[in-house]
């Protein structure tokens, strides 16, 4: 699996917004969600206000595939579903979306920190090519 690198990584994790545009069965990208995006450790994580009924994320289920611009970087990615058997990574999750977003409140934050989202919470893959 490929990893994101330092300054990647950096430059995304730092950036207060994130452009996601998912791919199409047909391969053509979708227009851009704009979202909140969170580094834990060496991952990034998206979520869906709007829990798996949201249409990004059903969206972004069709191939799994797409591309993310955030902080000066554009890359092409993976979705992958985070195991929402993983209580401790969604527990750092709403963590860091709880610190990093910490001056819109509590009400806002709650939109990304709750059940429903929790379910909707993407792991961003960087695919690399050999």
């Amino acid at each position: 699996m490929a990893a994101w690198t330092s300054d990647e990584l950096t430059a995304i994790g730092e950036a207060e917004e994130l452009d996601l545009a998912s791919r199409r069965a047909n391969g053509n990208l979708r227009r851009p969600v704009t979202m909140w995006v969170v580094r834990v450790g060496d991952d990034l994580y998206v979520r869906c206000m709007n829990g798996r009924s949201g249409a990004w994320y059903r969206g972004a289920q069709t191939r799994h595939q797409g591309r993310i611009t955030a902080g000066g970087v554009a890359a092409e990615v993976t979705f992958a579903d985070a195991d929402p058997a993983d209580s401790a990574v969604h527990d750092r999750i709403d963590e860091v979306y709880r610190t990093k977003y910490r001056r819109y409140g509590a009400d806002i934050i709650g939109g990304v920190v709750n059940p429903e989202s929790r379910a909707a919470t993407i792991k961003l893959v960087p695919e690399r090519s050999s």
